[in-house]
């Protein structure tokens, strides 16, 4: 009896997958364990391993199709089995082309006849024969379609429109000749890029976020020199030397939130929000399939050094395509990083249904002024906060702000607590 192959469930949030590329095609033998084909859920890639052996008999979903998990997605067994029981939507398989006689070339249309030529001594109306003078065209060969033949006014109207349209074919196909090359030219100088399933998603839940949120941001700034100071410390001792200074900005928020609980928080609904004790942060990573957000679960009771290992460890699962679904959903908060990229400020776009997103940008040379009108430099890094203004008002994003910029500023009075 021929089993079906099942579409994994590669975790408790996923509902379906796209289907990447078969690596089996029908007819092939197939063996327990061997990889059928690629699939991807909408933040990472995975293989899938045949559960049967025998013939690959029929296959229900191609490449590129999004299948719901736990769906019957191929049927293996016997070579001539019947597995028509097994397909989702339990309709015929698909007929193969028969081997047919080659269509019979289509037939050019027929042209259209020229107008005939005025029969000889074919009478000519008095205004056709004047247009005719006019326009410089023999009356005689148009063909007349007045009474008993006679050629009228429209009939030499259609002799003058017949006779520009043969002048001007040669120029047509002159002028065609000449901007081919161009047209050519023009036709190589791009290529059609179709999305992958992440950059599907993305672009989805972007355009969502946009659409259906009230976004506002705020751009604050802090003195990094405490964390820089902080940073230079750690860097000399083994066990803490991969601190970063991001890593020390979602330690830092993953103590202010707690405080402003309106933004560590998800939308339920229009008209509902959902306030967590517990601060689950979303951490924006750039891999080579489009951007991630895997989730560090209870960030406000981890130490710095574990938000730091966590991180990095979560990034190189995001980067490999290796990630589990369930580790890229769930967060409560998201921070994006584009400091390194020399970027002072930006409008991060919330990741819905979160209430909140903070960007962090790179340090520029800013001048102060001392209390005695001395002059000094010192570090200034960019913060930008998106926020739903449906569940947020102006003034608690800034008091959330200034909060978490006084940490940063105070950072290891703020690792004493």
């Amino acid at each position: 009896m021929a089993n079906a192959v099942l579409m994994p469930k590669a975790g408790i949030t996923v509902e379906s997958c796209i289907i990447g590329k078969w690596n089996k095609k029908v007819g092939d033998k197939v063996a327990m364990g061997d990889i059928l084909f690629s699939y991807e859920t909408d933040k990472a890639s995975f293989e899938c391993e045949s559960t049967a052996e025998g013939e690959l008999l029929e296959i229900f979903y191609g490449d590129g199709e999004e299948v719901p998990c736990l769906v019957n997605v191929c049927a293996v067994g016997e070579k001539g089995e019947d597995c028509s029981a097994l397909r989702p939507d339990g309709s015929a398989a698909p007929a193969a082309p028969a081997d047919s006689a080659p269509a019979a070339a289509p037939q050019p249309a027929a042209a259209v006849a020229p107008a005939a030529p005025a029969v000889d001594g074919a009478p000519v109306s008095p205004r056709a024969r004047k247009l005719a003078d006019r326009a410089g065209v023999d009356a005689s060969r148009a063909a007349g379609t007045g009474p008993n033949g006679r050629v009228i006014e429209r009939d030499i109207r259609q002799l003058m429109k017949d006779s520009l349209t043969a002048q001007l074919q040669p120029v047509k196909e002159e002028l065609a000749a000449a901007i081919a090359p161009a047209v050519e030219s023009m036709e190589v100088a791009f290529e059609d890029v179709a999305f992958t399933g992440i950059r599907k998603v993305i672009a989805k839940s972007m355009t969502t976020s946009l659409q259906s949120m009230a976004q506002l941001t705020q751009h604050f700034s802090f003195n990094a020199a405490a964390i820089q100071s902080y940073r230079k410390l750690v860097k000399g001792i083994e066990e803490y030397a991969g601190i970063t200074l991001g890593d020390i900005v979602l330690y830092a928020v993953s103590r202010t939130l707690p405080n402003h609980p309106d933004l560590n928080a998800n939308m339920v609904g229009e008209d509902t929000l959902r306030r967590f004790k517990h601060v689950n942060l979303g951490v924006a990573v750039d891999t080579p399939r489009g951007l991630m957000v895997p989730t560090i679960f209870g960030a406000d009771q981890k130490s710095l050094l574990e938000i730091s290992r966590e991180v990095k460890s979560l990034a190189e699962q995001a980067r490999s395509g290796k990630i589990s679904p369930d580790l890229l959903s769930g967060g409560t908060f998201t921070v994006t990083n584009l400091g390194s990229t020399g970027v002072e400020m930006f409008t991060p776009v919330i990741n819905p249904p979160q209430t909140g997103i903070l960007g962090v940008c790179g340090i520029t040379q800013r001048v102060a002024s001392g209390k005695d009108g001395a002059l000094s430099v010192y570090p200034a890094m960019g913060l930008s906060l998106s926020f739903d203004h449906r569940a947020v008002d102006g003034a608690p994003a800034a008091r959330f702000m200034q909060e978490l910029c006084k940490n940063l500023e105070q950072f290891t009075a703020l690792l004493a607590k």
